[in-house]
């Protein structure tokens, strides 16, 4: 079960909603995923305008918890408005603070970060800010209160996997809230690996939304990720220099 604040999920894939070719594909992908969390940009959403196009009608949100991101917002101040814009809407008190420093790799401003997080956890929000693999800064996001940290695999959208594991699995260590890898997942092995590696979720989109066939990704990466949680459960044998024979030789005649 995975536990974020007073919330609790079956799923430990959170699936983002945007870039799909069109809305039929976008509500096949989401059944199938078996997801519980949706989560959008604000931004992107005509929250107070009924008579504008809603990327999210075909899809009965009854059945999910939204999570709403600050995307877009450069500074503090503007994702902690961002985020009360949300919430004003009434869609949901979680929010995942995005707040990126940089345009050409989108990797998020680690000050701004933990200002708005600190702001938005006094406003009574379920904060889950976007960050980098950066072990320190988690640290001192969960120190802060926030309800998880999620660190990227990689650059958003691009696809390249866990490039960091070692940092990735020193977050996970060191972690006493849940930790949902975002960002830069490309296949469901990427998404497996991070579930081996100990992560509570991943959260992604354009993986799914991009992908020659859409609902096939979605269904796949529901897989991988229940995959991979079973194999960290389980515990992997470790590592050997050498061969060991799987079948045991005592007892054995050779005569």
């Amino acid at each position: 079960m995975l536990k974020i604040g007073n919330l609790e999920f079956s799923s430990r894939l959170l699936l983002g909603t945007g870039k799909y070719p069109d809305f039929d594909t976008q509500k096949q992908a989401v059944d199938v995923s078996g997801t519980e969390i949706l989560t959008f940009s604000v931004r992107r959403m005509n929250i107070f305008e009924a008579s504008q196009p809603n990327f999210l009608e075909k899809l009965d949100i009854s059945k999910y918890t939204l999570l709403p991101n600050t995307a877009g917002a450069k500074t503090a101040k503007e994702a902690v408005r961002i985020a009360k814009l949300a919430k004003a809407s009434g869609l949901c008190d979680m929010i995942k603070v995005e707040v990126i420093g940089c345009e050409k790799t989108l990797l998020p401003d680690p000050i701004e970060t933990l200002k708005a997080s600190e702001e938005l956890l006094k406003e009574g929000f379920i904060v889950m800010p976007y960050t980098s693999d950066d072990v320190l800064l988690a640290k001192r996001l969960e120190e802060l209160g926030c309800h998880a940290v999620m660190p990227g695999a990689s650059p958003i959208g691009s696809g390249q996997g866990i490039i960091n594991p070692l940092n990735l699995s020193f977050i996970i260590e060191q972690a006493t809230v849940p930790v949902i890898v975002d960002a830069g997942i490309g296949t469901p092995s990427d998404a497996a690996i991070a579930m081996e590696l100990g992560a509570s979720g991943v959260l992604l989109n354009t993986a799914v939304s991009g992908a020659k066939e859409p609902v096939k990704m979605a269904k796949a990466m529901k897989l991988s990720i229940e995959a991979g949680r079973l194999g960290y459960e389980a515990g992997r044998i470790p590592k050997k220099r050498y061969a060991t024979a799987s079948s045991p030789m005592e007892g054995m005649s050779l005569s």
